[in-house]
C-alpha cells in the first residue's frame, strides 16, 4: 500500500467528517458534480474494520486524487453460508472517526437492502485466476466480489480505485472486470502493509486469540522460506510451493488451506519460477481464514 508522502497541495489533514452517502444515486450525484468540476475521484472499497493498511490506501488516494471516497460495506454475496459473515468485525463509528482524521471527502455506507433490493437477480462472473486457490476454496466468492465491485464502480463513475496487494487474486478479478466492461476505472494496486513481525494486516486479525496471532506468523514465514530458496537458486515451482506449505503445516495452530507458486497474471502454477512469480498461501487459524502473498523477487519480508 502507499508509501509515505505529503498530501496533495491545498488538501491538508483536517478532521472534518466525510459526507455520508447511503445510496448509489446519492454517490453518483456527488461524484458527478466533482467530475464536472474537473476533479479526479479516488475510490477505496472496504468492508470496514479499518486498519493501517486501509489508511495507507486512503493516503495514496489522497495524494493521487482531488477527491476520495471510501466505501464501507460487508458484502454478503462473497460469503458462503458457513463463513464468517455474521462475525466479521464491524466498527462503523470508529471507522468514520479514522476517515475524518484522514481528510476523506465522502463515505459510502449503504445498507444491504439498498444494494440488493428484493428481486435482485444479477451476478457478475469474471474468468480471471481460473478456479484455483481462493476460487476453489470459496466457491462463488469472486462472483460476489465482482458483483459488488461492479455496483460500486457504476455508482462512483470514472475514478481511480485502490486495492491492496495481499488480495492479489481478487485484484486480478477486479482489474479484468474494469478492463473488459470499459468502466472508466483505473485499478491501482498498493503494497501490503505488515506489522513489525511480518504479519500482513487484515481486519480478520482482530478475531485471533493471542496464541492464534502468534500462529498466524506462519504465513509470512512461509513466503519468506520460498523467497529465500529462490534467492539460493531454486527455480522449480513445485519445490518452492512445497517449502511454503511445509512451514504452515509445521505450525500446530494453523491448518494449511493452500500454497502455490503462480504466474502473476493468470494464477496458474508455474513449472519454472522467475522473479515475477507469485507465492500464494492461505491457512485457517482460530477458525479464521487468512491469506498472504509476495513476489519471489521482492525484498525479504520482516522476520517474525
Amino acid at each position: 500500500m502507499g508509501a509515505e508522502g505529503e498530501p496533495s497541495p491545498g488538501r491538508g489533514l483536517v478532521a472534518t467528517a466525510p459526507i455520508s452517502v447511503t445510496t448509489p444515486q446519492q454517490l453518483r450525484q456527488l461524484t458527478g458534480s466533482w467530475a464536472r468540476a474537473g476533479e479526479v475521484v479516488g475510490l477505496v472499497p472496504t468492508m470496514g474494520a479499518l486498519h493501517a493498511g486501509h489508511l495507507s490506501l486512503v493516503d495514496t488516494a489522497r495524494r493521487d486524487c482531488d477527491r476520495v471516497v471510501v466505501s464501507i460495506f460487508v458484502n454478503p454475496l462473497q460469503f458462503a453460508p458457513d463463513e464468517d459473515f455474521q462475525s466479521y468485525p464491524r466498527q462503523l463509528q470508529t471507522d468514520l472517526e479514522l476517515l475524518s482524521a484522514q481528510g476523506v471527502d465522502a463515505c459510502f455506507c449503504p445498507k444491504t437492502e439498498t444494494l440488493y433490493p428484493p428481486g435482485f437477480a444479477s451476478r457478475v462472473t469474471v474468468d480471471a485466476g481460473g478456479e484455483l486457490w481462493e476460487a476453489a476454496l470459496r466457491p462463488g466468492h469472486f462472483t460476489g466480489v465482482a458483483t459488488v465491485v461492479t455496483k460500486l464502480f457504476a455508482a462512483t463513475g470514472p475514478c481511480r480505485a485502490y486495492f491492496g496487494e495481499k488480495d492479489a487474486q481478487q485484484v486480478a478479478v477486479v482489474s479484468r472486470l474494469a478492463q473488459d466492461l470499459d468502466l472508466g476505472v483505473q485499478v491501482r494496486v498498493c503494497p501490503t502493509v505488515r506489522a513489525p513481525d511480518g504479519l500482513a494486516l487484515s481486519s480478520r486479525n482482530a478475531l485471533l486469540s493471542p496464541a492464534g496471532r502468534r500462529s498466524a506468523l506462519c504465513l509470512s514465514q512461509a513466503l519468506r522460506e520460498a523467497s529465500g530458496l529462490f534467492r539460493t537458486g531454486v527455480r522449480e515451482g513445485d519445490q518452492l510451493a512445497r517449502a511454503a506449505a511445509q512451514v504452515i503445516s509445521a505450525e500446530p495452530g494453523a491448518r494449511l488451506d493452500y500454497a502455490g507458486v503462480v504466474h502473476p497474471l493468470d494464477f496458474r502454477p508455474v513449472a519454472v519460477a522467475g522473479a515475477d512469480a507469485r507465492v500464494l498461501v492461505a491457512a485457517g487459524v482460530d477458525g479464521v481464514h487468512l491469506i498472504d502473498t509476495a513476489l519471489l523477487g521482492s525484498p525479504p519480508l520482516l522476520r517474525g
